[in-house]
C-alpha cells in the first residue's frame, strides 16, 4: 500500500466529546468518526483493526469446533416475549415497528434467535454438541453513550452458543471456550486476565470475564498476585476483617455530632478512626403479588466499606427484587432523616443485617436515630441482638485472602465474557432433543461473547503514549512503514525505499510505503499518532554509508541498519513483537 492512495486525515485536536484517550487517538487518527451519539463510522484505518481482531477471532472459534453462521440484526418481538425479556431487558432494548406495525427489536444478542435455530433444527442426541457463532453488528440503547468505542451504542460483537445433551457436556463446552479466548487474547497482544463474574442480565450460573488491564477501566478486579484467583469485584467474596470479637469496653453513649450526616464527619468530630464507625442503608422489598406489607431493611457495613449491590441484591428475601427505601418511609420507620440512621431505638420493626465484619465489631458508633446524634460503645447481644450477618461489602485492596496471601485490585476493561446458561433459554423456548432413551429432553446452553470494536479500544487504552497509539503487532493497521525523505526528488532514495517495500510485502508484512510529498515532521507525527509498530527512514545522507534508520514505536532512539539486511532486521523485529 502507498499513503498516496489510502485515505489518510489526521488531526491535530480531538473533539470536545472525547473523554478517554481510545476516542481522541482513535478520532485524531482518522479510524473513527461520530456520525450521532454512540454510533460510528469506521474509516479506512479503523476497520483494517477490526478485521485483524475479527480473523484472529474466527480462526480460534474455528478451531475451538465452532460454526460460523450470521443471525440478523433485526429481530421479531415475538421471541423476546417468549423468553420474557421484551420487557425485562428494559429501554436498552430498542423496539421499532415494520409498516404492518410488527414489533421488532434491534438485537444487542441473541440468545433467543439461536435457540429458536436450534429447536427447529436439533431434533436428536446425535446432532449435539454443536456450538454456533457469528461476528454482526448489535445495537444496546445507552441512556448515555461515552468513551468513544469503549461504550457506543452500535458495535461489533462475535457471540457464539453452544448446545450440549447434559450439564456435564455443557461444561466442557465452556471450558473449549474459555480457553479459546485465552488463546485470542495472548494472540491479541493484550495483557488480560480472566476474572470470575455475575451473570447478570443473561442469566446462568457460571461466568468469567475477560478483562484488559488498563488504568482507565471501569472494572475493577480483585486478584492475588501469589495465585490464580481473580474475580470481579462484584462477585469477589469480602473476608471478616476481626477474626473474633473483642469483649465490650464502653458504656453506650449518646453524643452529640452537628452537621455530621457522614461517618467520616463523624470519625473526625470524634477523634475517631472511620473503622470504628458503622453506616445504615435502607432498603425496602415491595409486597409480592400473594399480598404483604413493605419490608424496611436495615444493612450495615464499617464506615470505610462500600455496599456490594449485586451481593446484596442476593440476600435472602430480595428474590423478587428491592429498592432503596423513600425517605418518607425512611422517617416513619426510624423517625429521623437520612445521615443519623441506626439500628437502636427504630421508630418501627426493621430487618437488620449486618456485614460480616460489622458483625464482629464491639465498641462501634451508629446513627442514634435523632438529626445531630450518635451512639458511641454499642456491642452486639449487650445494646443489640445479634444481627444476620452476610458478605455486604466491596473488597478493598490490602484484604487478606482466607486461602493466603493479599488481595489487590487492579482495573479492567471487559472485552470478552463466557456463560454457562443452563436451560434458562431452552426451556423458556422449548428447546429440547430426543435422547438416547427416546424421551424429550432440553438442551443445556452456553453463551460466549467478544466485543471486537471495543477490543480496539481497550488495546489503545493500554498501549498509548503522548505521541500516539502503540498498537501490538497484530492489531496494527500496518505492521511497517517505510517513510523516505525526498521520495520525488532523490532517484536513490525512491529506489531503495521501493525495493525495501516489495521486500517485506512479498515476505506477508502488512507494510505502507509513505509517497506523500509532505514534510519529515509531519509524515513522523502522522505514524507515531496511527501507532505502527516499526518505521524505517530512508534519505540521502544514509544511502552515502549504506544504510537505513530503523526504529520501534517504544524505541527512544533509531538504529542505523545496512540497506542489504534491512528487511530481515526487521522481520526479526516483527516475530520478536
Amino acid at each position: 500500500m502507498h499513503a498516496s492512495k489510502y485515505h489518510l486525515n489526521t488531526l491535530k485536536e480531538a473533539p470536545a466529546e472525547a473523554e478517554v484517550r481510545s476516542h481522541q487517538l482513535m478520532t485524531r487518527a482518522g479510524m473513527i468518526r461520530r456520525i450521532a451519539g454512540g454510533i460510528y463510522t469506521y474509516m479506512p484505518l479503523g476497520l483494517k483493526v477490526l478485521r485483524k481482531i475479527e480473523n484472529i477471532v474466527r480462526e480460534e472459534m474455528d478451531r475451538a469446533g465452532a460454526l460460523e453462521l450470521l443471525m440478523p440484526v433485526v429481530q421479531p418481538a415475538e421471541l423476546w416475549e417468549e423468553s420474557g425479556r421484551w420487557e425485562e431487558y428494559g429501554p436498552e432494548l430498542l423496539r421499532i415497528k415494520d409498516r404492518h406495525q410488527r414489533d421488532f427489536v434491534l438485537q444487542p444478542t441473541s440468545e433467543e434467535v439461536i435457540t429458536d435455530i436450534a429447536r427447529n433444527e436439533i431434533h436428536s442426541w446425535r446432532q449435539l454438541p454443536v456450538n454456533f457463532y457469528h461476528i454482526q453488528t448489535k445495537f444496546r440503547d445507552e441512556r448515555r453513550p461515552r468513551f468513544g468505542l469503549m461504550r457506543g451504542r452500535e458495535f461489533t460483537m462475535k457471540d457464539a452458543y453452544s448446545f450440549d445433551r447434559d450439564e456435564a457436556s455443557a461444561q466442557q463446552s465452556y471450558d473449549r471456550m474459555y480457553e479459546a479466548y485465552v488463546r485470542i487474547f495472548t494472540r491479541l497482544g493484550l495483557e488480560f486476565r480472566p476474572v470470575a463474574a455475575d451473570t447478570g442480565a443473561i442469566g446462568g450460573s457460571r461466568s468469567h470475564e475477560f478483562q484488559v488491564i488498563a488504568e482507565t477501566g471501569e472494572d475493577l478486579i480483585v486478584y492475588n498476585p501469589d495465585s490464580d484467583y481473580a474475580a470481579n469485584i462484584e462477585l469477589a467474596a469480602a473476608p471478616c476483617l476481626i477474626t473474633e470479637r473483642a469483649a465490650a469496653s464502653e458504656a453506650l453513649q449518646k453524643v452529640a455530632t452537628p452537621n455530621a450526616p457522614k461517618c467520616e464527619l463523624v470519625a473526625e468530630q470524634l477523634g475517631r478512626p472511620l473503622a470504628d464507625t458503622v453506616k445504615s442503608i435502607v432498603l425496602a422489598t415491595d409486597p409480592t403479588e400473594n399480598g404483604g406489607e413493605v419490608q424496611i431493611w436495615l444493612l450495615l457495613l464499617r464506615g470505610d466499606h462500600e455496599l456490594n449491590e449485586i451481593k446484596a441484591g442476593k440476600l435472602p428475601g430480595f428474590e423478587d427484587g428491592h429498592r432503596f427505601a423513600t425517605e418518607e418511609e425512611i422517617v416513619d420507620h426510624f423517625g429521623c432523616v437520612p445521615g443519623y440512621l441506626g439500628p437502636l431505638n427504630t421508630r418501627k420493626p426493621v430487618k437488620v443485617i449486618a456485614d460480616l465484619t460489622v458483625a464482629n465489631m464491639n465498641d462501634f458508633i451508629c446513627g442514634a436515630n435523632e438529626e445531630g446524634y450518635h451512639y458511641t460503645g454499642i456491642n452486639w447481644g449487650r445494646d443489640l441482638p445479634e444481627a444476620e450477618a452476610y458478605d455486604l461489602r466491596n473488597v478493598v485492596d490490602g484484604d487478606p485472602d482466607p486461602a493466603g496471601g493479599t488481595l489487590r485490585i487492579q482495573r479492567g476493561i471487559e472485552v470478552g465474557h463466557v456463560f454457562f446458561l443452563g436451560d434458562k433459554y431452552s426451556r423458556a423456548l422449548n428447546a429440547s432433543f430426543l435422547d438416547t432413551d427416546g424421551k424429550p429432553t432440553l438442551m443445556q446452553m452456553g453463551c460466549y461473547g467478544i466485543g471486537i470494536s471495543r477490543i480496539a479500544a481497550a488495546a489503545i487504552e493500554q498501549n498509548h503514549d503522548d505521541r500516539g497509539i502503540v498498537w501490538p503487532r497484530a492489531l496494527a493497521p500496518f505492521e511497517v512503514v517505510i517513510c523516505p525523505m525526498g521520495y520525488y526528488k532523490s532517484e536513490t532514495v525512491r529506489n531503495t525505499a521501493d525495493k525495501l517495500y516489495e521486500q517485506l510485502n512479498g515476505a506477508g508484512v502488512d507494510v505502507v510505503l509513505d509517497d506523500r510529498d509532505t514534510r519529515p515532521g509531519v509524515m513522523f507525527a502522522d505514524w507515531e499518532l496511527i501507532g505502527v509498530p516499526v518505521r524505517i527512514t530512508v534519505g540521502d545522507r544514509g544511502l552515502k554509508d549504506g544504510v537505513v534508520e530503523v526504529q520501534g514505536r517504544r524505541d527512544a532512539e533509531a538504529q542505523k541498519i545496512s540497506v542489504e539486511s534491512a528487511a530481515d532486521s526487521v522481520m526479526k523485529r516483527l516475530e520478536a513483537l
